[in-house]
């Protein structure tokens, strides 16, 4: 059994500093809701997830800010703006897409894809959702931004948290609650460009003259942004939020989560000079706190799996870098899954004692033996995660070809409720029909309206400056409704039963699109 520690390392190890960072939402600390909140001051991580967190953060935000004032070309007959949501005319634009009120199953097609997709990544991945694209997650990250910049990283900020107040630790304060104030601002401000044309709403907000409605929205928006993302941060997601509570639902044993592997790390200890003289066995984690300092939600991920942890895994960067120092392998915090922890913790565990012993699962070479699992990409293709893709594909297939082949011409018809019919002085019957024809492309057209299988009956529109007859020339402004009072006229010979099903069809000869309505014709009940 190797317990000897080589001296270089030795010697690293004495200069790792060891971070008093305290736990303090673990679980088996946490207070009851009314007791004051101890405030958390995450240290800056460096290494590849604090990189892709970077990422997705300008991602987002800059999709957030920046898709309101994107242009699009409809035509002269419908707004330029490429994504709004014009509640006045009760239309959604998104790019080339248009979704009047009675296509709303589309929205409702996207919220059960959003939910699969969610289900999907949790199932393999764990809470990425919350470390990585969750609004309140990308807010905060943005906002520890503005405070490192102007306070300093951990230790200075608590440094400047216990000082006296003084001028500069006033400045400081007024300056960075001020860009907080900016960003709630700014946030509100790119929400409310959403509905309506971006440039127009912009000037009218600045001038004074905007609804008091986008006012409103700001105000509440920019509270909401500084007091989430500012001042209670991780409180958020751990007293208000309902998704840690909903997730273990999703969660198996493969799925992957970030993992303290104790099979390796313990027991922790950091002095390997004299662990190592007096033939006493030390795992790899030298109980820096790195993992602790650097942790947004203030947990120790060494406690094993909590509600608090949105597996934003800075703690494995932390604990990478500190493992690259002492020439160790990395992986002591990272992504795994419950079996394959499991299975280490068993080949790591002294079957007499019960003990851990790292000596079991190491070699010679500072390497692992052949039997402990590691990551490995492919347990994410597993049957459950695929029946979540399946899904989530069958319904964005279902919605693509919906959208690919929906009609954009309809024609509704509403008989008159009283009187039924009409028994004119000759014999003949007339019936009154409210005719809505719908245009729902951004261009004029010219609708050809027609009356079909109801013999020698003819029409007439009130408004329309054309004789009687069984077809209609109308004219349809873009992307609007047109109403119609329209009455079918059938002289007496040929009148037959009480009620008869006639089609009323509404036909752009230019494009071929066409749709007609089955329509009652009422009549008097013939002997």
């Amino acid at each position: 059994m190797n317990t000897q520690t080589p001296p270089d390392v030795s010697d690293e190890l004495d200069q790792i500093e060891r971070l008093e960072a305290e736990s303090v939402n673990a679980a088996w600390k946490r207070k009851p809701l009314y007791e004051a909140r101890k405030k958390i001051f995450p240290k800056r991580a460096e290494g590849t997830y604090r990189r892709f967190k970077w990422l997705i953060m300008l991602v987002t935000l800059g999709i957030y800010y920046i898709t309101p004032w994107l242009r699009w070309d409809r035509g002269p007959f419908a707004p330029d703006q490429a994504v709004l949501l014009d509640v006045a005319n009760r239309r959604f634009y998104m790019f080339f897409i248009e979704i009047w009120p009675q296509e709303f199953f589309f929205v409702a097609g996207l919220l059960v894809m959003a939910g699969f997709g969610l289900f999907l990544i949790t199932s393999a991945v764990g809470r990425a959702w919350c470390g990585y694209t969750c609004p309140q997650t990308v807010w905060v990250d943005l906002f520890l931004v503005v405070e490192r910049a102007i306070e300093g990283d951990r230790n200075q900020r608590m440094k400047l948290e216990g000082a006296p107040w003084s001028v500069s630790k006033l400045a400081k304060r007024v300056l960075k609650h001020a860009i907080w104030i900016l960003i709630g601002v700014a946030t509100g401000g790119a929400w409310i460009f959403y509905f309506a044309d971006a440039p127009t709403l912009l000037m009218e907000f600045l001038t004074g003259h905007a609804a008091p409605v986008a006012y409103i929205t700001v105000a509440i928006l920019t509270a909401t942004t500084y007091t989430f993302g500012g001042l209670m941060r991780e409180q958020v997601c751990i007293y208000m939020c309902p998704w840690p509570r909903i997730q273990a639902a999703m969660l198996d044993e493969n799925s992957l989560v970030v993992t303290y592997n104790d099979w390796r790390g313990e027991p922790r200890g950091r002095h390997a000079k004299k662990a190592a003289a007096q033939g006493v066995i030390q795992g790899d984690c030298v109980d820096c706190n790195a993992c602790v300092a650097v942790c947004p939600m203030g947990i120790d991920i060494r406690d094993g799996q909590q509600l608090e942890c949105i597996t934003c895994a800075l703690c494995i960067d932390a604990c990478d870098n500190i493992m690259d120092k002492l020439d160790r392998p990395r992986g002591l915090i990272s992504y795994a899954t419950l079996s394959d922890y499991a299975d280490n913790m068993a080949l790591a565990t002294d079957p007499q004692t019960g003990a851990l012993d790292p000596t079991r699962v190491r070699t010679g070479n500072n390497g692992f033996v052949d039997k402990v699992k590691h990551f490995n990409w492919r347990i994410v293709f597993r049957p459950r995660s695929l029946l979540y893709m399946g899904v989530w594909s069958l319904v964005g297939i279902g919605l693509l070809v919906a959208l690919v082949s929906r009609d954009r011409l309809e024609v509704n018809v509403l008989h008159d409720r009283n009187p039924q019919y009409v028994l004119e002085s000759n014999g003949d019957i007339r019936n009154g029909y409210s005719v809505k024809i719908l245009n729902m492309i951004p261009e004029p057209r010219i609708i050809f309206l027609s009356i079909e299988g109801l013999p020698g009956a003819t029409m007439k529109i009130p408004g329309i400056d054309q004789p009687a007859g069984v077809s209609f020339a109308i004219p349809v402004e873009p992307d609007r409704l047109r109403e119609l009072r329209v009455v079918v006229n059938q002289p007496k010979e040929y009148v037959g039963s009480k009620t008869e099903i006639f089609r009323i069809i509404a036909e752009d000869k230019s494009s071929s699109e066409r749709d007609s309505y089955s329509a009652h014709f009422h009549a008097p009940e013939t002997k």
